[in-house]
């Protein structure tokens, strides 16, 4: 497993090790004791998910409010998404910024996402199934989302405007700025819960 870390602290590349021959393949798609010591994040998810979409779909920016926020690892199992992060803790130095990193089967790359950012994918393949790990367990009043359209983001989901298909409840989410206030993700929540190495 190899970590690589992005522009945006806590928001981490996983690339495993994957061992491969004639009959296929073989990689260990998480270790947590490996995690722990390469990352310097303890983390243990309690809850798998995982859903199917199609060609332009796009899900998100979702996330879940403290004392319930989730640190996500992520991944695509068929097809290709653009997978994305966004800083909202709103006294982070890159609060409003994001990192966005294609995931394919493919290639067979992670996304770890921690608490204090919203997440959200595209589907640039005709299909996509798509799963993930979660540090808590899904609470419905705990529920945040922000508009995956936000112009002050400006996210390429490198999908035509024409293309994108939403869901009734992604097609009306708020945006950052009407949220700043409300949200209680501290700047160091990351580093405080889950990195051993602070």
């Amino acid at each position: 497993m190899e970590i690589i870390k992005t522009d945006i602290q806590g928001v981490l590349i996983v690339e495993p090790t994957v061992y491969g021959d004639a009959r296929g393949y073989f990689f260990e798609s998480f270790n947590e004791r490996e995690f722990r010591e390469k990352s310097g994040f303890k983390v243990h998810f309690v809850q798998d998910n995982e859903s199917r979409s199609t060609y332009g779909v796009v899900r998100g920016l979702h996330f879940q409010r403290p004392p319930h926020a989730q640190s996500k690892l992520v991944r695509v199992v068929e097809g290709e998404v653009l997978d994305v992060a966004v800083d909202i803790r709103p006294n982070s130095a890159t609060f409003g910024k994001y990192v966005a990193v294609r995931l394919s089967a493919e290639s067979h790359r992670q996304f770890f996402i921690p608490k204090g950012f919203a997440h959200g994918f595209s589907v640039l393949s005709d299909t996509a199934v798509f799963q993930y790990k979660c540090d808590d367990f899904y609470n419905k009043e705990s529920e945040g989302a922000i508009a995956w359209n936000d112009p002050q983001l400006a996210i390429d989901w490198q999908l035509p405007a024409e293309a994108v298909i939403l869901s009734e409840k992604d097609s009306h989410h708020p945006l950052l700025d009407e949220y700043k206030a409300s949200l209680r993700f501290s700047n160091t929540e990351v580093v405080k819960e889950n990195n051993t190495n602070k």
